[in-house]
């Protein structure tokens, strides 16, 4: 029994690894725009900052194939805001942390000087 619900959690867990791609091509997409799609996420990422973000393009293919040319410019566009939003998520953090160390740097002074 217990090998059987490891074996299902496995299976469960290993199918939460689908790439993008194959994840839009399981939603019915065409390929081309999945393929443009994974090019231009990539691409978005990196204009976004992302150190693991290639860009990449197939230019002649952008010219002439409509779908792979729309992928390309949705995924970019929705890469490139998500990375965005991580990295405000991230500074915001910091700010808030250097906020907080700030205010106990304040409260340890006022303790060393007030007389007792």
């Amino acid at each position: 029994m217990n090998m059987r619900i490891a074996l299902l959690g496995l299976i469960v867990a290993l199918a939460g690894c689908q790439s993008t791609h194959d994840q839009l091509l399981a939603e019915g997409y065409p390929p081309p725009f999945a393929d443009g799609f994974q090019d231009g996420c990539g691409s978005g990422r990196q204009a976004a900052g992302s150190i693991g973000g290639i860009y990449r393009k197939d230019v002649p293919r952008f010219m002439k194939d409509r779908l792979y040319a729309q992928g390309w410019n949705d995924g970019f566009r929705q890469c490139q805001a998500m990375q965005d939003s991580r990295d405000r998520e991230n500074n915001g953090w910091m700010n808030d942390r250097d906020r907080q160390w700030e205010q106990q740097k304040t409260r340890d002074k006022a303790r060393a000087f007030r007389p007792d």
